[in-house]
Parts: C-alpha cells; structure tokens; sequence
C-alpha cells in the first residue's frame, strides 16, 4: 500500500505526522508528502526521517500523484482545505483517510457536500474514512469502567483542550464527542442546545442527544490549550476516565477512581483499521453514516454559536 500525506507538518496542532507514522509502522509505503510551500514541505518530508520514512515533497497534487501513483491519500491539512482535496483525490482514483472535521462546517451545504464526495467514493469503490480516533478506545474504557449500560435517560461528559480558541474550538474539538456519541449510542439528533463561554479561550455545551425513544443529556467542556498534555475526560452515566500519558515515551493510560489501565494509541487502531478496510474492501469503523452523521451535528451545534 503506497501513501501520500497532504499536511505532514508539525504548523499548530498538525497530526500528520503521526499518520504518517503509523501508516508506515502497520506496513504502508509513505512515498511523498504534499505542502503549501517548497521550504515547510521538504522540512516535513524530512521530519518524518526519524521514523524510518523516506518521502518526496510536493506541492502540486496532480504532479505528486502522477509520479508517485499512491494509493491511499491522508488529508491531513487545515479543514478548511479538505473538501477541495477530496474531491481531487476522488476523481484521482484514491483512497482516503481524512482528518477531522470531514469537512468545514462552514458552507451552507457542509453536508450536501459531504454526502456527494462519499456517494462518488462508493460509485468508484473507494474506501473513505474519517480519523476520530477515541472510539477506537471504547473497548479500553470498557475494561476500566465496566460496559455501559444503556437507559431510558444517560449522560454523557467530556473535556476536551484544542489548540484553537473561540468558534475555531467547535470545529477541532466537538467531533471527537460526536463520534463517541455516535459509536456508543447510535446515530441520533440534538435538541436544547446551549452554550456558555465565560471567555474566548474556555467553552461549555449542553444539549440532549436523542437517539430511538431515548435520550442523553450531553455536556462538551473546551478549554483552549498549546502545552503537552492536554487534558482529557470522558464518560458516560457518571464513569468517567481521565487521560495520561508518559512523555518520555508515551505510553497512554487511562484512569477511573485508583485504576490506571494502559491503552494502544488510538490514532494507531484508527490507522489500521483503514488499512483492513481498504485491503478487505470493506466499511471503516469511522465510515459513511458515522462521518455523515457527525458532519450534520456538528453543522447545527457550529452555526448555532452565537
């Protein structure tokens, strides 16, 4: 499997990298990546030498992909760029692993768009999948806090720390709560959306997830952060976990009351379980209803903030 990166950097909170990373641990061939200028690509390109990554750097896409025939294409770059990547990499015949949010939920018709870029993947037999990587972590939260027990009524906490602030922090952070939402509760709709912000950098969002004939009261805590770590907790019906990590040489636990249970990167399982998807020509966990569902909620919750 031969891939290519567009967004390899380290600009801001830029995960790249680490895809990058991690596609080339499971197996693939990172060939090249793709920037904005000749000087940020080639030090990107150059940056993922330390994992073993030999890489070409462009900045044209039609010119990266005629010469290095990828397979697979990671849309790693700011969001608002991703809806023009893919819909070139699908008319290129590729494979896809975008970062989210999917698509910016800036355009009026954020999910139209969205809905159109994944019927065409399916005409072509494309595999697409969007990284949010922490339900890939259900199973470690499970182990810790027990299986969740479905209501008539849940809860559902989260902290979550974004690197933006103000509007921006919807956008980077609130799909990593919907597709926790989503995989543990199944797809569902919001009612009473409320935010409170007592000032640019810190949010809080409530709302009710409905969801069949039942529901969950939702509170989504944001609070802009750049230093390592950032923290992070989520929970449903009162079990929550906290994240940590070891620095040195991050390993990553999660911790519940006096338990601390050491869990796989996320990011990783997200990665290979696209890889499976592509090689076995079958549905990614994060596919199209999931990241059709995400892209509609959080298109309300965004345009709602006042």
């Amino acid at each position: 499997m031969k891939v290519s990166i567009i967004g390899a950097g380290r600009n801001r909170s830029g995960i790249g990298e680490y895809i990058a990373k991690y596609f080339h641990k499971n197996g693939a061939e990172v060939i090249s990546v793709l920037g904005r200028t000749e000087e940020t690509t080639r030090q990107a390109a150059l940056n993922l030498k330390k994992y073993g990554i030999e890489s070409n750097a462009y900045t044209d896409l039609h010119e990266m992909v005629e010469r290095e025939r990828p397979d697979v294409m990671v849309v790693a770059s700011p969001s608002p760029t991703h809806y023009d990547y893919l819909v070139k990499c699908v008319e290129l015949g590729l494979h896809i692993f975008c970062e989210k949010p999917f698509i910016s939920p800036d355009p009026d018709d954020a999910k139209a768009r969205a809905e159109a870029i994944l019927e065409k993947a399916k005409e072509r037999r494309l595999t697409v999948s969007m990284n949010s990587q922490w339900p890939f972590a259900l199973k470690y939260y499970d182990k810790i806090c027990g299986k969740t027990e479905i209501k008539k009524s849940n809860r559902f906490f989260i902290i979550l720390c974004p690197f933006a602030s103000g509007k921006e922090m919807i956008s980077e952070a609130v799909p990593h709560a919907l597709s926790l939402l989503y995989s543990v509760l199944g797809e569902g709709e919001i009612r009473d959306l409320i935010f409170e912000s007592s000032r640019e950098e810190e949010m809080t969002i409530r709302f009710e997830y409905l969801f069949g004939k039942r529901d969950c009261d939702v509170l989504i805590k944001l609070t802009k952060r750049r230093e390592q770590p950032r923290e992070f907790q989520f929970g449903f019906n009162d079990k929550i976990v906290s994240r940590s990590l070891n620095l040195k040489n991050y390993d990553i636990y999660f911790n519940y009351g006096i338990r601390k249970y050491k869990i796989a990167d996320p990011l990783d399982l997200s990665v290979r379980d696209f890889m499976k998807a592509v090689q076995k020509k079958s549905e990614p966990l994060i596919g199209s209803s999931h990241i059709l569902c995400n892209v509609s909620l959080l298109k309300n919750i965004y345009d709602s903030y006042q």
